[in-house]
């Protein structure tokens, strides 16, 4: 009722306000802004954007963390997450894909471009927000609902490569990842990349975090223990980062608590295979949990990581053999995107110009949802008010 109400209260004072200029004013004040704000965390972030215009207060209120993160809240707890698909050439077509997903109207599948020339996006999103990175090209961290972002500069790994060219040859392994500490409420872009005899360096790997409040990059000491598997991008989760750890005798998951900043091997990769093929494995997020994929085909299966006892219970498999041609047999194994109504997941070809498709767990049936015309990564997101 209180929703209603004071939505229509919204709605008469934006046609009012065409009418009769700022004098509609004087109806706002009428109302508690205790109400206000109840009502404007209700609202989608494009509503929000348009609402800032109406007073120094309103702004103030919307621009405000605490006001952001309730908006936020509220919008994960009343109709869930969004897919984004991010292209990465300069200059796609300028149509805007926008269309319900499923039988739930609420969920959208948006194609979105930046006028960021040659990157490439981190796994998933944090808040809303997406950080995209080049070896060459200065990183950025972008809100795609607000359009806002900030550059961060180049780490001691891109100048090097900047300077010496590419590793070629010798292990060349180098991923961003991105996520918040959930503790102090602050975000961090960090590197970790298994070390080249063409750096001059010893250690098996380098991590670099970057400190948003100094500006800069620094050096983490000790790095993680074990090399890192090539292909893979790290995957944010609950105030940690995940790798798959590149080992001889077994594949290993490692975290990197963004808080004590620090390594830990949490458990063994649930894999057949001790030593997996890197284009046939990956971490992803699915249902709110960490997750894991195997592809041996024709079948691809996906697990569950129970965060408490640190073991990997099997969700589903996946009969392949009607995807292909759409996903490559041989190439980057499909992604599982989203899942929703507990029964439709979502899969995204890793390969070029690979299509989104659903996967009906229940009858096993396949459908084309949508086919990108430039390359580009799905990710699920929320839309949020957020910034760095």
């Amino acid at each position: 009722m209180l929703k209603r109400r004071h939505g229509s209260i919204l709605k008469r004072h934006g046609s009012d306000k065409r009418r009769r200029g700022s004098s509609s004013s004087v109806e706002l004040e009428l109302l508690p802004h205790d109400v206000i704000e109840l009502i404007l965390e209700r609202l989608p972030v494009e509503s929000l954007r348009r609402f800032r215009s109406v007073s120094k207060k309103w702004i103030s209120t919307i621009d405000s963390p605490r006001f952001q993160s309730r908006q936020l809240n509220l919008r994960r707890q009343s109709r869930g997450h969004d897919l984004l698909f991010v292209a990465y050439y300069e200059d796609p077509p300028d149509n805007v894909a926008q269309h319900a997903l499923g039988s739930s109207s609420s969920c959208r599948y948006r194609t979105v471009k930046f006028p960021f020339p040659n990157l490439l996006l981190c796994y998933g999103s944090c808040d809303g927000l997406v950080c995209l990175f080049c070896i060459d090209t200065p990183n950025v961290v972008v809100n795609p609902a607000t359009r806002w972002h900030r550059s961060f500069p180049f780490s001691s790994l891109q100048r090097r490569i900047i300077d010496k060219g590419p590793p070629f040859g010798s292990n060349p392994i180098y991923e961003l990842g991105f996520g918040k500490d959930k503790l102090s409420g602050t975000y961090k872009p960090v590197w970790l990349y298994n070390n080249s005899s063409k750096f001059g360096l010893d250690n098996v790997t380098t991590c670099e975090v970057f400190d948003f409040s100094t500006h800069s990059w620094r050096n983490l000491v000790p790095s993680s223990p074990y090399p890192i598997l090539r292909f893979q991008k790290p995957v944010y989760f609950d105030g940690s980062l995940y790798w798959l750890t590149d080992c001889v005798e077994e594949t290993k998951v490692l975290s990197f608590d963004l808080h004590a900043e620090t390594f830990q091997v949490i458990c063994k990769a649930p894999f057949a295979d001790d030593a997996p093929r890197p284009s046939n494995v990956v971490l992803f997020i699915l249902d709110d949990c960490l997750c894991a994929s195997e592809k041996t085909w024709p079948t691809q299966v996906i697990w569950s990581l129970d965060s408490s006892s640190k073991t990997w219970k099997q969700m589903c498999s996946i009969d392949l053999t009607n995807t292909f041609p759409l996903f490559d047999r041989c190439g980057l194994m499909p992604l599982p995107v989203a899942i929703l109504e507990k029964n439709k997941l979502y899969l995204h070809g890793r390969n070029y110009l690979e299509p989104l498709m659903l996967h009906d767990l229940n009858t096993k049936s396949f459908e084309v949802v949508s086919t990108p015309t430039t390359p580009g990564d799905c990710i699920y997101y929320f839309e949020s008010l957020f910034s760095v």
